[in-house]
């Protein structure tokens, strides 16, 4: 007997409940004969159905019907919902709505091919964040973010989306936008010191091996015991110098330092500064307090947006800088716990160059952050073109995610499809691995963490159009943004205070300084001195010239004041 029919958007379930002593196997063999009478392609049966004593047979409707936001906004699930944070994913196979919570969101990951629309999800999403009053950083690479600081303008395409979801009263607008660039040309200039970028981070940037890297800690060690500040690459230049010239002094303190080791780095360091990497380092250095600010006249979050274009073109320049972001904001939050919305919002595009060529123990380091950076109220949105890009210990911290078409061309390609299909529950209206290659642009296949933490059966939705401008910004209106920020004073004029260089230039002229007077008083001696002088002198021991360098150095910069340097997570210090 048929218990009950659930007609869906796409298909029409039929729960049967058989007879007393029909055996489940005896209707499932009927699967061909069916089909074969119904005229029906691709049926699936569900024996049982879960937490029911019957049989599921799904058919598929002759005519998709189209799931309309509007209805879906007018469902009293909706209205009688407590949280302010809830949006809409589709229907479900019983027709029922279907909702996620952006509070319950604290990671996502958008997937897709080049072109299929993953800029115009971020851009929706991060205006969504913006809106509720949710501060957002997004890394622009391709330049059509910058857009966002403009009203958008109706088209065939957007005009399309808006009749098709059912969407009435739909109002474009701009958003307040802050730009930053690291280079400084389309932005306000993004710094930050030596010290606290820290070492593992700056060995990653400049592709040391373990033992240079190890060279590199002691550096760091000892410029923090001896307090000095590396705030830019000539600095570090420097404290390179001065450890490698002293090494015999610090071997049994901090361990073996190799002349070979060192000139290494100094060989990477120029390799960096090629880069323009040396425009990254020095101060004022970025307050990442300064992007949780929000708009003074309605309260929205801003808009932190970083020119890429240019930074891009260095890969593992941009990954480094990204996960110095993560590192600082990590460091910097205070415990929130399960917050209503989150306090920040972190958009990483190409997210991949984050892990290429990472150590192991630095991908461990990621996964923690982005494991315990939740409970400090922080959401982490990866952007790349396949799911298997990020490591899969930091992946399974992702349980929300947003699939974009796929293509499959090679073997490789096609791997890749399979793993993107398989990590969603099954959505029994349609395989999932056909529908990530039939998607269109502005189409994507969703699932969300449910109230209880449980991934959420994977729905096929369209994507809300922006409401911002989808094209680029010209530079005049770009500059004016600029010149208009409250940070420009604080950031623009780079600022070169006295640090490592400027006292050990110090301590190197004070040293020339005693050897001149040293080798003028042997001479005066060497005119004036008898037998009888000669003899009673002979049994002081004179310092070398190294030992008073050192000594005169230890006096200089080893003072103790009562406290430790204190670095973070991924070895940044702690300010």
């Amino acid at each position: 007997s048929i218990k009950g029919i659930d007609r869906g958007p796409r298909i029409t379930r039929y729960e049967i409940v058989p007879a007393r002593g029909v055996k489940v196997q005896s209707v499932t063999n009927l699967f061909n004969d069916i089909a074969l009478n119904l005229g029906a392609e691709g049926i699936r049966m569900e024996a049982p159905i879960p937490g029911k004593a019957a049989i599921g047979i799904e058919i598929p409707n002759k005519k998709s019907s189209i799931v309309r936001l509007r209805n879906l906004l007018e469902t009293e699930d909706f209205q009688s919902s407590k949280s302010k944070t809830v949006v809409c994913i589709g229907r479900d196979v019983a027709g029922q709505p279907v909702f996620g919570d952006i509070s319950k969101m604290p990671h996502l990951l958008i997937a897709g091919a080049t072109g299929t629309g993953k800029t115009v999800t971020l851009k929706v999403l991060a205006e969504s964040f913006c809106d509720m009053g949710v501060p957002v950083f997004v890394a622009d690479i391709k330049g059509d973010l910058s857009g966002m600081c403009k009203e958008g303008c109706e088209n065939k395409h957007i005009r399309r989306s808006i009749d098709t979801m059912g969407i009435e009263g739909f109002e474009y607008k701009s958003y307040p936008v802050q730009f930053w660039d690291v280079y400084g040309k389309k932005g306000l200039p993004v710094r930050t010191t030596i010290s606290e970028m820290g070492p593992e981070l700056l060995a990653r940037l400049l592709g040391l091996n373990d033992t240079q890297s190890g060279v590199l800690r002691i550096v760091f060690r000892v410029a923090d015991d001896k307090q000095l500040l590396l705030i830019d690459l000539k600095d570090l230049r420097a404290m390179l110098q001065y450890v490698g010239e002293n090494a015999s002094e610090f071997k049994l303190a901090y361990g073996n330092i190799s002349s070979q080791s060192v000139g290494a780095i100094q060989r990477a360091l120029l390799a960096l500064e090629d880069e323009g990497g040396e425009l990254f380092f020095g101060e004022p250095s970025l307050d990442l307090s300064d992007w949780k600010k929000f708009s003074m006249e309605d309260g929205r979050g801003m808009m932190n947006i970083l020119e890429c274009s240019e930074l891009f073109q260095h890969p593992l320049l941009y990954g480094t800088f990204l996960l110095w972001m993560l590192s600082e904001i990590y460091d910097m939050l205070p415990e929130a716990g399960d917050l209503v919305k989150p306090k920040f919002a972190f958009f990483f595009d190409e997210a991949h160059l984050l892990f290429d060529d990472a150590p192991k123990a630095l991908v461990d380091k990621v996964e923690q952050v982005v494991r315990l950076i939740r409970s400090k109220g922080v959401s982490v949105w990866f952007i790349t073109q396949t799911p298997t890009d990020i490591p899969d210990s930091v992946l399974g911290q992702i349980g929300n995610r947003i699939q974009h078409a796929l293509r499959a061309y090679t073997p490789a390609d096609q791997k890749a499809l399979n793993a993107a299909a398989k990590s969603f529950r099954i959505n029994p209206e349609f395989r999932t691995v056909d529908a990530i290659q039939e998607l269109g642009i502005g189409e994507a296949l969703i699932s969300v963490l449910d109230e209880s933490g449980v991934p959420s059966i994977v729905e096929r939705a369209n994507i809300l159009p922006p409401r911002s401008s989808m094209s680029a910004v010209d530079d005049t209106t770009l500059q004016a943004v600029v010149n208009s920020s409250v940070y420009k004073d604080k950031y623009s004029a780079e600022q070169d205070n006295e640090s490592a260089f400027e006292q050990l230039t110090k301590i190197n002229e004070q040293e020339a300084e005693e050897k001149e007077t040293e080798t003028k008083e042997k001479k005066a001696k060497k005119q004036t001195k008898s037998k009888s002088s000669s003899k009673s002198s002979s049994g002081r021991k004179k310092q070398s010239v190294v030992e008073k360098a050192v000594n005169s150095t230890v006096n200089t910069i080893g003072r103790e004041i009562g406290k430790k340097v204190v670095r973070g997570i991924f070895g940044s210090f702690l300010k």
